[in-house]
């Protein structure tokens, strides 16, 4: 098995969100970094005085359940700061893997990123 590789872009639309778009797989070996990212950028929102985190899953080949875990500690996280977290965007994999886990009914999953944005 390969090395898994996780690679983060970020981009502010209009001020009224943090898109953060992670590519690669999140997995036992990369599951511990994406959160803590995620948890970064939900702060650097916080700090700009944004309300809103969407995380962009396009470019996610695969999430392990501790990549979901992640996504769970960012949601507390983002909730202590206020801060709200959609998904926007997952492909096919990742649709199936937050409908078995059920994270579509805890997470707001938005088709595209402009419709996270606004949503």
């Amino acid at each position: 098995m390969g090395t898994s590789i996780l690679v983060w872009s970020v981009v502010s639309h209009d001020g009224a969100a943090r898109v953060v778009k992670p590519a690669g797989k999140i997995d036992e070996s990369t599951a511990t970094p994406f959160g803590e990212r995620l948890a970064e950028e939900i702060e650097a929102a916080a700090t700009d005085g944004l309300a809103k985190v969407v995380v962009d899953l396009s470019h996610i080949e695969y999430m392990s359940s501790r990549g979901l875990r992640g996504l769970t500690l960012g949601q507390r996280k983002a909730s202590e700061h206020k801060v709200a977290i959609v998904l926007a965007q997952p492909n096919e994999i990742m649709r199936e893997i937050l409908a078995i886990s059920r994270y579509d009914k805890v997470f707001k999953v938005f088709d595209s990123v402009a419709e996270a944005v606004a949503g």
